[in-house]
């Protein structure tokens, strides 16, 4: 004959071995850990990086024979390059300050 067990008769929640237990708690601690740095690490990311805008002049004034290949920023001056290998220097307002060839 065989027996038969209900599910009232079993314990619903046997216990865990003392190791297991251990074991559960110490990842649920290094989870609440990680959470924890994470959102310090991206809080002082967000609070510490400079957020200096550019300030953009309205206007660079381009000599008229120059095709412009690209621009950049200094703290006090403005660069951009030419295709015929030039590199104009202009002032943070904009205006044209002088030209440098490039060999």
């Amino acid at each position: 004959m065989v027996k038969v067990t209900r599910m009232s008769d079993m314990d619903e929640n046997p216990g865990l071995p003392p190791d297991l237990r251990f074991l559960k708690t110490l990842v649920t601690i290094l989870t609440g850990v990680m959470i924890v740095g994470l959102i310090t690490v991206v809080g002082l990311l967000v609070t510490r990086l400079p957020g200096a805008a550019v300030t953009l002049p309205e206007a660079l004034e381009i000599p008229e024979d120059a095709e412009i290949v690209a621009v950049t920023q200094a703290p006090s001056y403005w660069l951009a390059t030419t295709t015929d290998d030039r590199l104009l220097v202009f002032a943070p307002d904009g205006g044209f300050r002088r030209e440098i060839a490039l060999d």
